[in-house]
């Protein structure tokens, strides 16, 4: 059984962030999951042009409100407290936190490693094989 708290996470190498968002890594490669759980705040005012194209990724709203541009549609969708979207097809989109910080909970498959940042068109590099 795994048990972690966020303060435990906090400041260490679990917490990840850049310029206009932090992601504190709660469940790694390292734990054998699977996939890898993150408590994750975009910045008020930002917004993060992202591509996953070596993952999928589950996102659940915590706070905050903003919306979701799903760049192959040009579809805006909002995003509050409740609603959860999938990049169910490695779909490029932007994520724009419009009122207070957006805070997720997400879920990535395969599981990130740790330390990822995003690279220059928004993804993640590819997981080396479990």
């Amino acid at each position: 059984m795994i048990v972690r708290t966020l303060d435990e996470i906090v400041g260490t190498e679990r917490d990840v962030g850049g310029p206009s968002w932090r992601s504190r890594r709660l469940i790694l490669r390292a734990d054998g999951m699977g996939c890898s759980v993150s408590d994750t705040i975009v910045a008020a005012g930002s917004e993060q042009r992202l591509h996953y194209k070596h993952h999928f990724e589950t996102n659940y709203c915590i706070s905050g409100e903003g919306e979701v541009e799903d760049l192959a549609t040009g579809q805006v969708h909002p995003i509050r407290p409740g609603t959860v979207y999938a990049l169910d097809k490695h779909d490029a989109h932007v994520v724009r936190a419009t009122k207070g910080d957006l805070r997720f909970l997400c879920v990535f498959y395969p599981a990130l490693a740790g330390a990822e940042t995003h690279q220059p068109d928004g993804s993640y590099a590819p997981s080396d094989p479990e």
